[in-house]
């Protein structure tokens, strides 16, 4: 049994946003909170968060819609979802099942992973630039991947695993260069893209001593794409994804206190230096894991965390709305460069790094005029 109450601020919290008034960027807390009779579980509930989810939620069903009923093969609803349940015939159970639900839901499952990883990351270390893709682990990913390919010769199944480990070592560098000393955000993005950098230079060194099949087959596998894709592949990001986003889900209360700074998270009862390693660890295995699927899908993380939040104009995270931001942008710019490009086999790799590349400099310019002000 629970109890839906208003938000009623105290006396301490009008003080707080008194002198919060004059900040650059308080801290704008709204909505309901949902408590239990006995005050052991309550949650914060904001209308916009709701709405927006709603509406992105719609967004996803549709792309889903288009993605599995178009293409060569025009399929009606009916006939699809009569394939999903194995009742359609077997040209339509071979088109559905077999080529494009498992290209579809690892674009779903990709995205999803990418931009809560991103999410994480932005929150943790304050700054806008803070995603795996910049600060250099989607890099060291892709630095694992192609030691197997050029080096141990190795299965698609083999690169994948390389993939998981070069990222998680990436991980481990950084958290003996950065955080020995304390997470300072600025600094953990100068770093990691000195790292990334480092690291795109150890990529492009492995390509040169590779044979020309390894060659093509590397770079292939650089530019990052969901062609052929199959149920091996989606399985291994949806066992990822049901493990690890849960985690995150949970920890994101803890992950809204630590953005209110150290001392603060402290005084509210958060073990700051245990909940940073725990969200950290999530955050890099998602993007690993993401990585090793479809290779790297460069700017999904860097952007969908941060869209997200600016319609959901949430003082948290966000990190629900993210997740299902990122799905609606990977899948939705799967389906653009099928259905526009076709039958050219356009990576989708290619499309999320043009956009995001002027994503990135938009950013960029926004920063500096907010610095300048």
């Amino acid at each position: 049994m629970s109890t839906v109450r208003e938000a009623e601020p105290s006396a301490t919290d009008a003080t707080r946003a008194t002198k919060s008034a004059d900040a650059p960027n308080p801290r704008v807390v709204s909505g309901r909170v949902i408590r239990t009779r006995n005050g052991g579980l309550s949650l914060r509930v904001q209308g916009r968060a709701v709405a927006v989810t709603v509406v992105l939620l719609v967004a996803l069903t549709t792309v889903m819609g288009i993605a599995l009923t178009t293409g060569d093969f025009e399929l009606s609803i009916a006939e699809a979802l009569q394939a999903l349940a194995g009742k359609g015939s077997g040209g339509a159970d071979f088109i559905v099942n077999t080529l494009r639900m498992p290209r579809l839901l690892t674009a779903l499952c990709v995205g999803a992973a990418l931009a809560v990883s991103g999410a994480i990351l932005q929150s943790l270390t304050g700054n806008s630039l803070g995603s795996p893709d910049i600060i250099g682990f989607t890099s060291g990913s892709a630095t694992g991947a192609l030691v197997v390919i050029v080096v141990l010769h190795g299965s698609m199944t083999e690169i994948a695993f390389g993939a998981l480990i070069g990222g998680l070592a990436t991980a481990a560098a950084m958290y003996l260069l950065v955080f020995s000393g304390g997470l300072q955000g600025f600094r953990l993005v100068v770093i990691g893209i000195g790292v990334s950098a480092l690291l795109l230079a150890v990529n492009s060194y492995l390509i040169t001593r590779a044979s020309w099949q390894e060659a093509l087959e590397a770079q292939a596998w650089l530019i990052g794409s969901l062609g052929n894709r199959g149920w091996d592949h989606a399985l291994a990001i949806v066992i990822a994804v049901v493990i690890l986003l849960p985690l995150a889900f949970f920890l994101a209360r803890r992950l809204s206190m630590v953005e209110m700074g150290d001392d603060t998270a402290k005084a509210l009862g958060v073990d700051v230096a245990r909940s940073r390693l725990l969200l950290l660890g999530i955050s890099v295995a998602l993007a690993a894991f993401a990585t090793a699927v479809t290779g790297p899908i460069w700017f999904v993380a860097l952007a969908a965390p941060q869209l997200a939040r600016r319609l959901t104009r949430s003082s948290g995270p966000a990190l629900v709305p993210a997740a299902l931001m990122g799905a609606v942008l990977l899948a939705g710019s799967d389906l653009a460069v099928q259905r526009i490009f076709s039958p050219a086999l356009l990576p989708v790799g290619t499309a999320t790094g043009t956009i995001g590349g002027l994503y990135l400099i938009w950013l960029l310019v926004t920063e500096s005029r907010k610095s300048r002000a």
